[in-house]
């Protein structure tokens, strides 16, 4: 039972799945803070009427608040940024070691 426990970690790279899981959610973290602590405030006072997180849509009795989804969905851009970038240069390096 362990040799086929120890075969199925090695043949599923199960401990590479967890250590990128770790640094994916350490590198979130870094990615929300650089756009909270950096890129928002730029943002903010480029928008008019400054704190634009807060802003909200009324329409009736439902409360849309737009300014918390446009800085999840930039957040979630520089995200998707941050993994194209570092599989291209993965894949690159990949492709070059197969010459």
């Amino acid at each position: 039972m362990a040799s086929e426990f120890m075969d199925f970690l090695k043949k599923y790279q199960v401990l590479g799945l967890a250590v990128a899981f770790i640094i994916g959610a350490a590198s979130t973290k870094l990615v929300t803070s650089l756009v909270t602590d950096i890129i928002m405030p730029i943002v903010g006072v480029l928008a008019p009427g400054g704190d634009w997180r807060t802003a909200t849509l009324q329409l009736g009795p439902v409360k849309f608040l737009i300014g918390d989804f446009v800085g999840a969905l930039i957040d979630f851009a520089i995200i998707a940024l941050v993994v194209f970038a570092i599989v291209k240069v993965i894949m690159r390096e990949d492709a070059t070691a197969k010459r």
